[in-house]
This record gives structure tokens, C-alpha cells and sequence, in this order.
């Protein structure tokens, strides 16, 4: 039990960085950057790239981190509630008309970069992005999704900044990084499941695989159709009585689900926003607004702030690795979108606009910098790469769109209207 001085500590720590997470992202939305760049850039701040080069910082957020474990909750309660709200998004679909080209888009656009990570793996993939967990099959998968992932929660909050969200640039852009969330979570939650099972028995290891599997099918299909008819029995007091609480505790029953089955608890709470909303967003439509303004007035904005407090820029930068990944992982995600753009009948500056925006890692490229470090699959060097490119790439894609709009440059050209022959 945590003395008066202890608790007292930790506490503080968590006013430190949520005020200087809200104030470092107030400043980078002035500078017309996304929020959550400059909310780890607070945790920077007081982490070793900054104040806690002094020792007797470094000393006393050391001390707080430790007592407890309470930051560690508070991190990971943002982790998952933020994951539970990018799921709850998977509604803000594409309409019918928009199949065809989301389909190029996901396929080529997503489906390249991942394809060709794979098969450069046994090039790419060093002992220096190697944690005490990792292996080749894991490291492979984080380097492969490293590449293809397209983050929905900060393309969205970028849209909503700049008034876009309603376009059709917009659905297209979203859809698509819903669609492959799907498929990337589920190779993450492999890449969890196979870290550090090297030397198990493979029947095990196949064992496990499996059940991931069989979790994100049914996460996709009997769970959120279960939780429909939950939703509606008359014997559900909460779910009348709390729809906020009813709703928290679909997302808690998902994670004690996953971590009993010893799935990554990122990728349930991911399927239980699907879930909750499954075609019946209205039903939860303000227990959603209220659970996504109190956190992201805290948990997450903290979150992101401790995964800044994590980066060691002295020991843990390589800038040859930081440089090759960023710029070639760039290059193919941009070609590949380009091409998938082709494709689908985009044309100019509708293929730059949609293959920068789409490069965008943002908050799912941290989560899976955040969860693959926390399994002990990659290293602190391989760590810091691919949240610096999470940050980078989205700062890119911010400024890129907002230059494009001051300029009065349309995001996608207006699709030429169909033209019927009339008989003589």
C-alpha cells in the first residue's frame, strides 16, 4: 500500500505531464501540427531529451514511475481506450459508390508495402531491432505493419481540424485505414503471440496463433451480433440505466477475455469498440461522445506524453536507422498509394494528396511501436525509430493538407458526371 509522500509523488508526476501534455498540444495546434505530436513532445520534454538530463528530475520521475505501478495502469487504460474508440470508428465507413477505389487503395496501397516488408525481411530485419523477446517471425510482422499502417484516430482529428471530415477525400482516406487496421491489428496480435516462443513446442505455438485467429473472427462476427441481442434483453438494467458504464464494461469483458486467452489486450479492446456500435451507433452515440471527451482530455493525451517519457534520445537514436526507415518506407507507401490510385481512376494532385495523407502513421504507428516494445519484441533503437515515424510522417500529412487547402487546391478532383448518348 502507497504511503501519503509515495501516492503523493505519483500524482504530481500525472499533473506534470497531463498539463504539459494539454499546453505542448495547444502550442503544436497553433503551429497548424497535430495534437498528439506535440503531447509527446511534452513527455520529451521532461524525459531524458530535455529537463530529465538533470538528476534530480530524472531521479524523481524515476521514483514515481516505480511506486505502484500507477502510471504504468493510467498508461495502459489510455492505451485501450483509445484503441476501444478507433474500433468504435470502423461505422465511419465508405459508402457502396466508394468499393472500388477503397479497394484499390487497400489491396495495392496496403497490400504492396506489406507484401514487399516480408519478402526484404530476412535483409532488413538486424540485430539491433531485436528486444529480449524478439525473433525473426515477430520482427518481421512489426517491420511489415511498421510499413503499411495508416493511422486512423490522427487522420480523423486532422480532418475534423480542417473541416473536412464530411468529404468524400475524407471517407475514402478513412475507410481505407479502417480496413487495413483490421487485417494490421490481427498481424500484430500474431506478432505478440509468436514473441519470445522460439523454443517452444510448434504445436504450442500453432496452438495460440490459432486462437488469435478464431478471437478476431468471432470479434468481427458472433461477439458484436451477441452484444446486439445483450443490448436490447430486458433483463440489461446497466445498458438502460448506464449506457457509459455498460459500454466501459464491453471493453473491460473484451481485455479479461483476451488476457485469459493470452491475447494482446490492444487488439480486444480495438474489436470491442467495433462491437459496441456494430450498426447501432445511436445507441450509444452520446456514451461514446462522453467516454471520447473525458478521455481524450486525459487518459490519452497522457498516454502519449509517457510514450515521449519513454524515448531515450541519447542511448536508444541511431540516426542511419531513423534516416533509411522513415525516408524508404515513405517512398514505397507513397508509390504504392500512387499506384493504387491509378488504378482506381485518381489522376495529379488527387494521388499526391492521397498517398502523403495515407503515409500518415500517427497514433496506430506508436501503438505498435508501444505494444511491440512492451513485449519485449523490439529494442529501445528500433523503439524511437518507429515513433519518430509515427510523428514525422503525421506532422507531413498535417501540413501537407493544410497547405493544400489555403491554397484553394481541390483534395480530390469531382468525378466527371456520367454522359448518356441521346438517340437522333
Amino acid at each position: 500500500m502507497l504511503t501519503n509522500p509515495e501516492l503523493t509523488r505519483v500524482l504530481f508526476l500525472i499533473l506534470v505531464l497531463v498539463g504539459l501534455a494539454q499546453v505542448c498540444g495547444w502550442i503544436f495546434v497553433k503551429l497548424r501540427q497535430p495534437k498528439v505530436v506535440g503531447e509527446i513532445f511534452a513527455g520529451i520534454l521532461l524525459g531524458n531529451g530535455c529537463f530529465g538530463r538533470q538528476h534530480s528530475v530524472a531521479q524523481f520521475v524515476d521514483i514515481a514511475r516505480n511506486q505502484g505501478n500507477i502510471l504504468d495502469f493510467v498508461y495502459w487504460l489510455g492505451l485501450l481506450l483509445l484503441m476501444f474508440l478507433a474500433g468504435a470508428e470502423t461505422q465511419h465507413l465508405f459508402s457502396r459508390e466508394e468499393r472500388r477505389e477503397v479497394g484499390w487503395l487497400l489491396i495495392v496501397g496496403t497490400g504492396v508495402p506489406f507484401v514487399l516488408a516480408l519478402l526484404f525481411a530476412p535483409w532488413l530485419v538486424q540485430s539491433s531491432m531485436k528486444g529480449p523477446n524478439g525473433n525473426r517471425i515477430s520482427l518481421t510482422i512489426i517491420l511489415a505493419v511498421g510499413v503499411a499502417v495508416t493511422s486512423v484516430p490522427v487522420v480523423s482529428k486532422m480532418f475534423a481540424d480542417l473541416k473536412i471530415l464530411d468529404t468524400r477525400f475524407a471517407r475514402l482516406v478513412i475507410g481505407v485505414g479502417v480496413m487495413e487496421d483490421i487485417v494490421l491489428w490481427l498481424a500484430l496480435a500474431v506478432a505478440t503471440a509468436s514473441a519470445g516462443k522460439t523454443m517452444l513446442n510448434p504445436r504450442a505455438l500453432g496452438f495460440h496463433l490459432v486462437v488469435t485467429c478464431i478471437f478476431f473472427v468471432l470479434g468481427l462476427t458472433l461477439f458484436p451480433r451477441l452484444i446486439k441481442r445483450l443490448n436490447k434483453a430486458s433483463f440489461n438494467v446497466l445498458a438502460r440505466s448506464s449506457p457509459t458504464g455498460y459500454a466501459l464494461s464491453i471493453l473491460l469483458a473484451y481485455c479479461v477475455l483476451a488476457g485469459l486467452l493470452d491475447i494482446s489486450m490492444v487488439f480486444a479492446a480495438f474489436l470491442a469498440g467495433f462491437a459496441v456500435v456494430h450498426k447501432k451507433r445511436k445507441l450509444f452515440a452520446a456514451s461514446l461522445e462522453t467516454i471520447s471527451k473525458f478521455s481524450f482530455a486525459f487518459f490519452i493525451p497522457l498516454y502519449f506524453a509517457v510514450v515521449g517519457l519513454k524515448l531515450d534520445l541519447i542511448r536508444g537514436v541511431s540516426l542511419w536507422m531513423i534516416v533509411i526507415f522513415i525516408v524508404g518506407t515513405s517512398v514505397v507507401k507513397v508509390l504504392s498509394v500512387s499506384m493504387a490510385g491509378r488504378f482506381a481512376g485518381f489522376a495529379g494532385l488527387d494521388l499526391l494528396n492521397l498517398a502523403i495523407t495515407t503515409n500518415a502513421r500517427g497514433g496506430p504507428g506508436i501503438v505498435l511501436a508501444s505494444v511491440a516494445f512492451d513485449a519485449g519484441i523490439i529494442s529501445s533503437t528500433f523503439y524511437t525509430t518507429l515513433v519518430l515515424a509515427a510523428v514525422l510522417t503525421s506532422q507531413l500529412s498535417g501540413a501537407w493538407l493544410d497547405y493544400v487547402l489555403r491554397k484553394g487546391w481541390p483534395l480530390l478532383a469531382p468525378r466527371s458526371p456520367l454522359v448518356i448518348p441521346t438517340l437522333p
